[in-house]
């Protein structure tokens, strides 16, 4: 795969820890950052996908019943 060069301003503390990081799991700096935007891509696509999952349910007139909605916060009391 092709790699592009990508340039990030990290404040020095950052900088620090991603170097400490890097360190001490034996892996550089590039690598971390991008399995970083790989778990970062990953949660966004799939929050997303759900929102828009929503979305047509919502446009399709398919809602939750009252009993559901009263069962799903029975649930997280």
């Amino acid at each position: 795969m092709a790699r592009d060069v990508v340039t990030v301003r990290l404040d020095a503390e950052k900088r620090a820890a991603l170097d400490a990081l890097a360190s001490a799991t034996d892996r550089d700096r590039s690598y971390l950052i991008n399995e970083a935007i790989d778990a970062y891509l990953s949660v966004h696509r799939w929050q997303i996908a759900r929102i828009e999952k929503g979305v047509r349910q919502a446009e399709a007139g398919d809602f939750a019943t009252d009993e559901e909605v009263a069962a799903a916060f029975a649930r997280w009391r």
